[in-house]
């Protein structure tokens, strides 16, 4: 098992930042593929916004967010990272962070295995 703790969600400005970070324990000897979703308001679908391998040589990103936000990870922390910039009040939402086993970014959340609680982040217009 693998348990996911996100933090660094918040209330900002549009076109201001936010960092994202997740931590990964228990068992983070698999090469893990990390992903952040995100889920606008219950009831929604939660939307694919970045992903990336183990390696870190391989990312994807959600065209609604390419250009804007950064995924990053440090394996010998156990951490994902999310850099927002020029955020917009589209980019509220709960933000996940997500792992898979299959050491590739995949956009379904179908194929991400395990889950964090999520962080809110706010963007006032």
């Amino acid at each position: 098992q693998v348990q996911l703790v996100e933090s660094g969600g918040g209330l900002v400005q549009t076109g201001g930042g936010l960092r994202l970070s997740c931590v990964a324990s228990g068992r983070t000897d698999s090469r893990l593929t990390m992903g952040w979703f995100r889920q606008q308001r219950p009831g929604k679908e939660r939307e694919f916004v970045a992903a990336i391998t183990w390696s870190g040589g391989i990312s994807n990103y959600a065209g609604s967010v390419k250009g804007r936000f950064t995924i990053s990870r440090d394996n010998a922390q156990n951490t994902v990272y999310l850099q927002m910039n020029s955020l917009k009040p589209g980019d509220t939402a709960v933000y996940y962070c997500a792992a898979n086993v299959y050491e590739s970014p995949y956009v379904s959340s179908d194929e991400y295995d395990f889950w964090g609680q999520g962080t809110q982040v706010t963007v006032s217009s």
